[in-house]
């Protein structure tokens, strides 16, 4: 639980080296402001880059992970993250609020929106700055910030982007919850090995089949599906700060494949361009980038 007793709504600033490195999930919904640095948050059965000035709402119990590009990990790293964020539960102690006949649109847009989304880049300051007005108010002015807030995020002009699809079922028991939450970091500490089936199987106590049912039900995705786009997010971001000749090859052992064929061959049906065209492309963006500025 987030929530003190003694508030409402909680507001929190981080500055650490890196993100909080293991996936979790709480009841409150949270929202999150990333002031500086840069990675992908992984939200249910999804993934998204995020870079400084990104904002994400994130629903109650969808489990979520921001998890920093691999250059925050370096020994001499002097690079750091800054956040900004705001955790909320409109079924707690804000319930009576929320119950009001005034709060019909805002709670029938959270229900809407019930795993979250990323708020459009034309929005971001307006968010912000409603988000920094609850960090700095107290009292009864936090309520207040807190529907000003809901009143600016119903009135985003941008098309709004869904952290993960609809498919994926959060409404679990506090068990399951736990045990999918512990399956998603198995994955995420191990997925650069030679990881198997039977490897995360026998981690979640359950033989190969049932794990399969289980894992597809809460999440949409196969195994294989979500540690391949894990995989391939991974060698993403190692290629576009790779300097070297081999750093294709050397991209794809590091995320977990043992073959360059078959790297390839994924990386192609999830990103849609070969390695090399990825590469190529993020360099001419950046170089046309450059020149405009």
């Amino acid at each position: 639980m987030l929530v003190p007793k003694d508030r409402s709504v909680i507001s929190e600033v981080v500055e650490l080296p890196h993100f909080y490195q293991y996936l979790h999930r709480h009841i409150e919904w949270q929202i999150t402001w990333v002031q500086q640095g840069s990675g992908t948050l992984i939200a249910g059965n999804n993934m998204h880059p995020f870079v400084a000035g990104d904002i994400f709402l994130i629903g109650p119990n969808l489990p979520h992970l921001f998890k920093s590009n691999p250059e925050y990990f370096g020994g001499n790293s002097e690079l750091t993250i800054k956040a900004c964020s705001l955790y909320f539960n409109p079924s707690g102690v804000l319930a009576a609020l929320f119950d009001l006949p005034e709060m019909v649109a805002g709670r029938s847009f959270l229900q809407q929106h019930k795993h979250g989304f990323k708020i459009p880049s034309v929005d971001n300051k307006q968010i912000a700055a409603a988000m920094l007005a609850i960090c700095n108010a107290s009292g009864k002015e936090v309520l207040f910030g807190l529907m000003k807030f809901l009143d600016t995020l119903q009135a985003i002009k941008g098309a709004v982007q869904p952290l993960c699809s609809a498919i994926y079922s959060s409404d679990i028991s506090e068990t399951e919850g736990r045990k999918l939450s512990e399956t998603l970091n198995f994955i995420m500490r191990n997925y650069n090995n030679q990881i198997t089936l039977e490897d995360v199987a026998n981690a979640a106590y359950m033989t190969p089949q049932a794990f399969c049912r289980y894992f597809k039900k809460h999440t949409g995705h196969t195994f294989i599906s979500f540690l391949n786009e894990v995989r391939i997010n991974d060698a993403c971001k190692s290629l576009l700060y790779g300097n070297n000749s081999d750093c294709i090859s050397g991209a794809a052992y590091k995320a977990g494949f043992n073959s360059i064929t078959n790297f390839n061959r994924v990386f192609k049906s999830i990103i849609g361009k070969s390695p090399k065209l990825y590469i190529e492309t993020y360099h001419n963006l950046s170089k046309n980038t450059a020149m405009a500025g």
